[in-house]
């Protein structure tokens, strides 16, 4: 069964918009790479999966397109076929099958209370019987397991090595939308519309998330890398998102839906902008970097955008949708979260602040004689993704409480069970 509703369609719009992106930005990088016909079939495979996952209207084939797209990203991430891919492709794949494990039983005790696979029957099962004892010990499954695709702190072991070792558009995708289309969208639908949003459930995910917001941007400051520094902002802002819908209300979960389209743009095109500094010097370490704004004017200007938006620095995208969660965690009396939030951008912010002074503005090296400038494509991606960030920052244009085409998707979780 396939369902299409506003929440559904807004994920759709945000994973083809960052696919769109993403194959282009890939037109000129992956020359660099031999065997592209293989690239771009998995990277389609991988797509496909994650529309299935979106439009999946029973638990079976939740799970079967869940795994079409998460063994794609599996051979992705080594596409390169270097040690370091390679090795991390095999953590991703481990604790990836793990994770597919523990979810494949929590289907199977869910049919063996309910007698059915069907969301929308499962959820009218649940409201007239209540929650039994092995429904209680599928949904926590289901919350670790999908936690671990979300990469929410303790389960985000995978993701600093995959995401940097991976090709720059599968990074652009694993972190913009594959960690939400079959992480925390999926969560949320349990949680929302076939469970039920309980104290004890909510409670969870406020926890996990602040903790996740809190390491991982700790983790993010400390790093060299790039690309590693970004993978490890991913948790920290994924958990912005978690914490949203944890508050469990209205308003909360409208920063939660507005932070992750607004995710989804800054930190694919990040990664971009890593993508095109490694292509044109050959390297990541931000101590052997310097003056690419002159060299890389696209990618230094683009880039300074994300960096703004998902640092929160008004008027972008990122401002509004951190704001509104702050708002809304304050309105529902969790002031330390709300506090946490606030310190956890002024974080962002300053590790931010590194990677422009460090890449960007810093003294040129020597070695700039050999850089080479973005292609195109390259280029025309990283563009058409600062166009989207500042475009997102005009949602806020209906208000705080409605942002433009973010509240037809809120409704859909607030609302309950899922209509048979």
């Amino acid at each position: 069964m396939l369902r299409l509703d506003p929440l559904a369609s807004l994920m759709l719009v945000s994973v083809a918009g960052v696919g769109l992106a993403a194959g282009l930005y890939s037109i000129d990088y992956m020359r660099q790479f031999t065997a592209k016909d293989r690239y771009y079939s998995l990277f389609l495979i991988m797509m496909a999966g994650m529309n299935g996952v979106i439009l999946a209207g029973d638990l079976f084939n939740l799970y079967v397109m869940l795994e079409i797209a998460a063994i794609a990203s599996y051979g992705l991430v080594a596409f390169g076929c270097r040690h370091e891919e390679l090795e991390a492709s095999f953590k991703y794949a481990v604790l990836g099958t793990v994770s597919s494990t523990f979810i494949l039983i929590g289907v199977a005790l869910v049919y063996g209370v309910t007698g059915n696979l069907n969301l929308s029957h499962i959820a009218a099962r649940v409201a007239d019987t209540g929650m039994s004892l092995p429904l209680l010990f599928a949904l926590a499954l289901f919350l670790g397991s999908f936690g671990l695709k979300s990469a929410l702190v303790p389960f985000h072991a995978w993701l600093p090595d995959a995401h940097p070792s991976a090709p720059a558009p599968v990074s652009a995708m694993l972190s913009g939308v594959l960690i939400k289309a079959i992480g925390i969208y999926v969560l949320a639908r349990l949680i929302f519309n076939v469970f039920g949003a309980g104290d004890g459930v909510l409670e969870a995910l406020r926890w996990l998330a602040v903790i996740s917001m809190v390491a991982g941007s700790l983790l993010a400051m400390g790093q060299t890398d790039i690309k590693r520094l970004f993978a490890y902002s991913s948790i920290g802002q994924v958990g912005y998102v978690v914490l949203g819908l944890g508050l469990g209300t209205p308003l909360g979960i409208v920063g939660a839906l507005y932070h992750l389209v607004n995710h989804a743009a800054f930190k694919s095109l990040l990664f971009l902008n890593a993508g095109a500094v490694e292509y044109a010097t050959g390297t990541r370490d931000l101590e052997k970097l310097g003056g690419l704004n002159k060299a890389l004017p696209v990618s230094g200007g683009t880039s300074l955008i994300a960096s703004l938006s998902i640092a929160g620095i008004p008027p972008l995208n990122g401002f509004w949708s951190k704001l509104i969660i702050i708002l809304a965690a304050v309105e529902a009396g969790f002031i330390g979260f709300a506090i946490a939030a606030v310190v956890v951008s002024i974080m962002t912010l300053a590790y931010q602040l590194k990677v422009q002074r460090s890449a960007f503005f810093a003294t040129t090296p020597t070695a700039s004689k050999a850089w080479r400038q973005e292609p195109r494509s390259m280029a025309l991606a990283m563009i058409l993704l600062a166009v989207a960030c500042l475009a997102l920052s005009l949602l806020v244009i209906g208000g705080l409480h409605d942002p433009l085409f973010i509240g037809p998707a809120v409704e859909t979780l607030p609302a309950g069970p899922f209509a048979p």
